[in-house]
């Protein structure tokens, strides 16, 4: 334990920078409920149980319930739970920040995300590189913006629709495309296909594909962020089809999330969100392989 203290102080000098940046940005900081009523039916994220109620995997429904209410811009520090998540880059409770900022697209919010890691290189010292595992995050060249088309394209023999076809889109995510992402530079991974959509709205111009990025530093996926889907029923269909295969997979039954559908029905206004793995995020500005190096644990 000893030994991580170099970890721990650089990581909550993280935490500080993200704070102050948030709150220059006009965010405001909320806190919501962990232990929640009824989670987001998630396909392949499974909650955990605590009596009648759920520990949150995730704080999103509950903040954009807030977005409806008319707070336009905030965001949420705190843990969040997953079940059967654990090893070098997982555990199941962790630290997500999660923000949210109404009438901002998808590439403000990846525009915005990647000003919030500069500000955090230069605030523990760093500058504009990122030292991670023998690679070098150049910050001073930018973000690059890739398309989950072009990143199927790019490492792979098939097309992205071709491997949903096959049911080979997750295997050779993981396993030929994320390990080349971030590399050398922030890399936003975009627009997957609308079966890949979840919670996010897609595309006025291309309706096979979805709002949706994820961000990656040195091959490691550190936050999923969505043009947030506003419209009620087709959020109620979405979530429809993901009850259904959870039941084929004998995963938990939750309530439906009453609450977040009238909030939807009311008028969420448009906006953009993001969550990001905080412990992983502490693992890329420590330069550690391992997520127990920057947790008290």
């Amino acid at each position: 334990m000893r030994r991580r203290r170099p970890f721990l102080e650089r990581r909550a000098a993280l935490f500080h920078s993200l704070r102050d940046s948030l709150e220059r940005g006009c965010f405001l900081e909320v806190e919501t409920e962990t232990a929640i009523a009824a989670p987001a039916p998630e396909e392949y994220i499974e909650a955990i149980a605590a009596g009648d109620r759920f520990l949150r995997t995730s704080p999103e429904l509950a903040m954009k319930i807030l977005l409806t209410a008319g707070y336009s811009r905030i965001y949420q520090i705190g843990r969040c739970f997953r079940a059967d998540e654990y090893g070098r880059k997982h555990r199941s409770e962790f630290t997500m920040l999660e923000f949210y900022a109404a009438a901002w697209d998808y590439r403000q919010l990846a525009d915005y995300t990647f000003t919030l890691i500069t500000d955090a290189a230069q605030a523990l010292g760093l500058g504009q590189t990122i030292p991670f595992q023998g690679d070098s995050i150049d910050l001073a060249a930018g973000p690059e913006w890739i398309t989950v088309t072009e990143a199927f394209q790019r490492w792979t023999d098939t097309t992205a629709d071709e491997a949903t076809q096959s049911d080979l889109f997750d295997e050779l995510m993981v396993t030929r495309i994320e390990p080349n992402l971030g590399r050398g530079r922030v890399t936003f991974l975009a627009d997957y296909p609308a079966n890949r959509a979840s919670l996010a709205r897609l595309r006025p111009d291309d309706p096979t594909r979805a709002e949706r990025w994820e961000i990656y530093i040195g091959g490691i996926e550190l936050g999923n962020a969505y043009g947030e889907l506003t419209h009620a029923a087709e959020q109620r269909r979405r979530f429809a089809e993901a009850v259904a295969f959870r039941q084929q997979m004998n995963m938990l039954a939750y309530p439906e999330p009453d609450d977040f559908y009238a909030a939807l029905e009311q008028g969420m206004p448009a906006c953009s969100g993001v969550a990001i793995g905080l412990d992983r995020l502490a693992m890329v500005f420590c330069d550690t392989a391992d997520i127990a190096d920057v947790r008290a644990e």
